[in-house]
C-alpha cells in the first residue's frame, strides 16, 4: 500500500470522508470550491446541433476509490430543435455563407484524376438524381444553381465544338508539319494520266457536242431555211407570171421557171434551171439537166425527156418519198401558160451516180421502146447517203392551158 504523502498528513480528514452521502463529491470538487452557491451538477453540454469536440486521446485519470454516488432519476434531454426549412421547388436553394456550415468534406486535391471511383455518384443528367459535390452544402447549391439556373429552370448549356478531325478518321488530327503538308499536297496533285485522262475525255466531249450541233444543223436547220427560201422563190414566180414580167424561153442557172406539184406527197416546190447545189439544190429547189447538165430537153417540147435532180435528204428534202410512187400516181409541171401532166410508169430502186442513160431521150430500163414525152425524177439512195442513184420514169397523158383552169390531178 503506499504510503500517504506529507501534505496530506496534516490534514485528519483526508481519507476518512465519506463518498457515499449525497453531494458529497460535489463539496470536494463542486463550485463550492471556488466561492459560487453550491448547485446541482449541471446536465451535459448540448448544443442545437453541434457536436461538441471530442479528443481522440486517453481517458482522463480517475482516482481510486469507491464510485461516486449518481441519483437513480434520469437527466431531462429536450428534443432537439428541427430547423424550419420552408416549401420550395427543391431544386431551389439559397445561398448560405460557408462560414456558418460545420464540418465539410474537404474537396479532392489538384491534380486528382476525375475517373476514380467517389463515395457517392454524381448527378445524372439521364434519371435528374442529384450525386455529392465536393465543398460542403453550399458548393452543393451553388453547383445545382449551375445546372437548373437561378429560379430551377433548366439552365442552358453551351454547345461543345467538337476537335478538328483528320479526314476519314474521326480522330482529333495535330497540326501537320511543312513536311507532311507538302507531302499531302503532292499527293492530291493529279497524275500524269489523269491528267491525260480528262484531256482526252474533254476532247470526246467537245467532238460529241460539235456533231450533234452538226446534225441538228443538218437534220434540221438547213430543212428550215430551204422550205423558206423555196417558198419565196415559189411566191415570186407566181407573182412574175401573174403580172406578166416573165415570159417563156431559155433560163440563166439557178433561176426559177416552173413548178412541180407531186400530189400524192404533197410535194410542191420551184423549178430551176441547172444543178448547182450552192445556187439550186441547196435552196431547197428542184434542178434541171439544162445546158452543161447533159442537156434534157423542155416540158413543152415535142419529144424528149424532161430530167429533174433533188435532195432526197436535207435542205428542204422534196424528193425524200419519191419511192413510194406507184404507177398511174401524177405528177405535174406548172409553167406560166401551161399544166404539164405526168403519170408514173416504172421505177429503177438502184443504179450508179455515172448512169446517164437514164437521162435519154429514150431512157434505159424505163420500159419505153420509142421516143415520147417523157420525165426523170433522180436522187439519192439510200437515205442520208449519195453512194447510188434512185431514178423514177413518168409519161405526159395531158397538156392543159392555164386559161382552162387546173387538171383534175391538182383539184382532186
Amino acid at each position: 500500500m503506499t504510503a500517504l504523502r506529507p501534505e496530506r498528513e496534516t490534514d485528519t480528514s483526508y481519507g476518512q470522508q465519506s463518498y457515499g452521502g449525497s453531494g458529497a463529491f460535489v463539496e470536494w470538487y463542486g463550485p463550492e470550491a471556488h466561492g459560487a452557491p453550491q448547485e446541482p451538477y449541471a446536465a451535459p453540454y448540448e448544443s442545437s446541433g453541434a457536436v461538441p469536440y471530442e479528443s481522440p486521446g486517453p481517458a482522463p485519470y480517475q482516482p481510486p476509490g469507491p464510485t461516486p454516488y449518481e441519483p437513480a432519476a434520469a437527466t431531462y434531454e429536450p428534443p432537439a430543435a428541427v430547423p424550419y426549412e420552408p416549401a420550395v421547388d427543391p431544386a431551389y436553394r439559397p445561398a448560405v455563407d460557408d462560414e456558418t456550415v460545420a464540418l465539410r468534406i474537404p474537396g479532392p486535391p489538384p491534380g486528382t484524376n476525375d475517373t476514380e471511383p467517389t463515395s457517392a455518384p454524381r448527378a445524372s443528367s439521364a434519371t435528374g438524381t442529384t450525386g455529392t459535390t465536393p465543398g460542403g452544402r453550399a458548393a452543393r447549391r451553388k453547383a445545382a444553381r449551375r445546372r437548373h439556373g437561378r429560379h430551377g429552370g433548366a439552365a442552358e448549356t453551351p454547345p461543345e465544338t467538337p476537335p478538328e478531325t483528320a479526314p476519314g478518321r474521326g480522330k482529333p488530327s495535330a497540326p501537320l508539319s511543312r513536311v507532311e503538308a507538302r507531302r499531302q499536297a503532292r499527293a492530291r496533285k493529279p497524275s500524269p494520266a489523269v491528267l491525260a485522262s480528262r484531256i482526252i475525255g474533254e476532247v470526246f466531249i467537245t467532238t460529241g457536242v460539235v456533231m450533234l450541233l452538226f446534225v441538228t444543223y443538218q437534220l434540221w436547220w438547213t430543212n428550215v431555211r430551204a422550205h423558206e427560201q423555196a417558198g419565196s422563190e415559189a411566191h415570186q414566180l407566181q407573182n412574175d407570171w401573174a403580172s406578166g414580167r416573165r415570159s417563156p424561153g431559155t433560163f440563166e442557172p439557178g433561176q426559177g421557171f416552173a413548178i412541180l406539184h407531186i400530189p400524192k406527197l404533197d410535194v410542191v416546190v420551184p423549178i430551176a434551171e441547172g444543178t448547182s447545189k450552192a445556187k439550186v439544190l441547196d435552196k431547197g429547189m428542184v434542178g434541171h439537166y439544162g445546158q452543161g447538165d447533159l442537156n434534157t430537153a423542155m416540158p413543152d417540147a415535142k419529144t424528149g425527156n424532161f430530167g429533174l435532180a433533188g435532195h432526197r435528204n436535207t435542205h428542204g428534202e422534196p424528193f425524200r418519198y419519191i419511192n413510194k410512187l406507184q404507177p398511174g400516181d401524177a405528177i405535174v409541171v406548172e409553167t406560166q401558160d401551161t399544166y404539164f401532166v405526168y403519170k408514173m410508169t416504172s421505177m429503177l430502186p438502184v443504179t450508179s451516180p455515172g448512169n446517164t442513160s437514164v437521162l435519154d431521150p429514150i431512157p434505159k430500163g424505163s420500159g419505153f421502146t420509142r421516143p415520147g414525152r417523157y420525165i426523170t425524177l433522180t436522187t439519192c439512195t439510200p437515205e442520208f447517203t449519195s453512194k447510188y442513184r434512185l431514178i423514177v420514169w413518168g409519161k405526159m397523158v395531158e397538156e392543159r392551158p392555164r386559161s382552162k383552169g387546173k387538171p383534175d390531178a391538182l383539184v382532186s
